[in-house]
C-alpha cells in the first residue's frame, strides 16, 4: 500500500467562535492510500487546543507509510492494531489513516461502507447546524441566512441566557447548547431550568473536562440530559462518563478513527446512554464519513462541510429530511482538482 498526504485550507463562511479559539479558516490534513488502481481517502482537520498540527500528524503517517509499504490491505480492524504504535498521542493522525483505510476496504469489497457495515441510511438522525458565538444579532443574522430545523448553539459568554432567549424570539427551530467546558455545577444546572422551557434539547459539556465531581451535581440535578465531549475522547473514557451524563459525543479524529469510535458506540450503547458523533470543521471527506456511520446514533453534528466557503471535496449531501449518497463504493467521497 502507498501513502500520501496533503494538507489543504477549508476557508469558512463566517468567522467560528467557540469558548475558547477563533478561526476564520480550518487546515485540514488529507490522507490517500492506494493499492494498486484503487485508493482511499481520509482526512483530519488541526487543532491548536489538542497541539494537533499538520507537521506533527504528518510526522506520524510518515512512519505508519514506511510499514505499510509493500504490505497489502487487511480488515481496517488489525491494521488500525497494527500501526497504533506510530501514532501514541497524536489520534487526529491516526484518524486520518483510519478512515482511508476503511474507504478503500468498501471499495475492494464493492460496497459503500454503510452497506459493508450492514446499516440503513434510511436511519440517520438529523445533523443540527451550528451558530457560532457572536454578537446577538450576528447569531441571529445567522439562523436566518440558513434556516434549518436543529440548531446547536455555542455558548460560554457572560450573557448566555439572554442569548437563548434572544434566538427563540426569531425560530421555532429545536436548540442544542455547547458550553465547551465554560460552566461551573451551578451554572449548568441553574441554566438547565430556564433552557428548558426554551425548547433545548441537551447540554453538551458544560464543565470542564474532568470536573467529575461537578458533574455528579449536574447530572443529578440538571433539567436537561448532558451529553460529554471533551471529557469522552478515548475508549477509556466511555465507562468513566457513565453515571455522570446521559450520553457521548465521540469525534473520529480524537477517537483515532472509525475503527475505535464503533467500539465507543457498542460500550455506550450496552451502558444505556445515547450516542452521538459530532465533527471537527471536516470537509466532505470527513463529513462523508460520519455519515455512513451515523445510522447508529441517536443525534448527529455532522455540518462541517455546510460552514464553509469553499469545500475541497463532494461527498455526502445533506438535507432536513434525508442523507443523498453518491452512487460511489466507500465512503463516496472525492477531492476537488485544485
Amino acid at each position: 500500500m502507498h501513502l500520501e498526504i496533503s494538507v489543504r485550507k477549508l476557508p469558512l463562511k463566517h468567522t467560528f467562535t467557540i469558548a475558547h479559539q477563533s478561526r476564520d479558516a480550518q487546515e485540514t490534513l488529507i490522507v490517500k492510500i492506494s493499492e494498486g488502481e484503487m485508493y482511499g481517502l481520509g482526512e483530519s482537520t488541526t487543532n491548536p487546543f489538542y497541539g494537533m498540527t499538520a507537521e506533527n500528524m504528518a510526522g506520524c503517517l510518515r512512519e505508519a507509510a514506511m510499514f505499510l509499504r509493500g504490505k497489502s490491505l487487511r480488515h481496517p480492524n488489525d491494521l488500525w492494531e497494527d500501526t497504533q504504535v506510530f501514532f501514541k498521542g497524536n489520534p487526529f493522525a491516526q484518524c486520518a489513516l483510519d478512515m482511508a483505510v476503511w474507504d478503500l476496504y468498501a471499495k475492494s469489497a464493492g460496497k459503500k461502507l454503510y452497506e459493508l457495515l450492514k446499516l440503513d441510511p434510511g436511519k440517520i438522525p438529523l445533523t443540527n447546524f451550528t451558530i457560532g458565538i457572536a454578537p446577538i444579532e450576528k447569531m441571529v443574522s445567522k439562523m436566518k441566512e440558513f434556516s434549518w430545523p436543529l440548531y446547536k448553539i455555542k455558548l460560554g459568554t457572560d450573557h448566555d441566557l439572554d442569548i437563548i432567549k434572544e434566538l427563540r424570539k426569531h425560530t421555532d427551530a429545536v436548540f442544542r447548547i455547547d458550553a465547551n467546558c465554560a460552566w461551573t455545577a451551578e451554572q449548568a444546572i441553574r441554566y438547565s431550568e430556564e433552557m428548558q422551557s426554551l425548547n433545548v434539547e441537551f447540554m453538551e459539556q458544560p464543565l470542564a473536562q474532568r470536573d467529575f465531581e461537578g458533574m455528579k451535581e449536574v447530572y443529578k440535578y440538571s433539567k436537561l440530559p448532558v451529553i460529554a465531549d471533551e471529557s469522552c475522547m478515548t475508549e477509556e473514557d466511555v465507562d468513566k462518563c457513565h453515571g455522570l451524563f446521559h450520553g457521548i459525543n465521540i469525534k473520529l479524529v480524537k477517537a483515532g478513527g472509525i475503527t475505535p469510535a464503533l467500539r465507543m458506540l457498542e460500550k455506550a450503547k450496552s451502558l444505556g446512554m445515547k450516542t452521538m458523533v459530532g465533527c471537527m470543521t471536516e470537509s466532505s471527506v470527513g463529513i462523508s464519513a460520519i455519515a455512513h456511520i451515523a445510522p447508529l446514533l441517536d443525534y448527529v453534528d455532522m455540518d462541517g462541510s455546510m460552514l464553509l466557503a469553499k469545500d475541497i471535496a463532494e461527498g455526502v449531501k445533506i438535507y432536513p429530511d434525508h442523507v443523498q449518497f453518491p452512487d460511489r463504493d466507500g465512503i463516496g467521497a472525492l477531492l476537488i482538482p485544485n
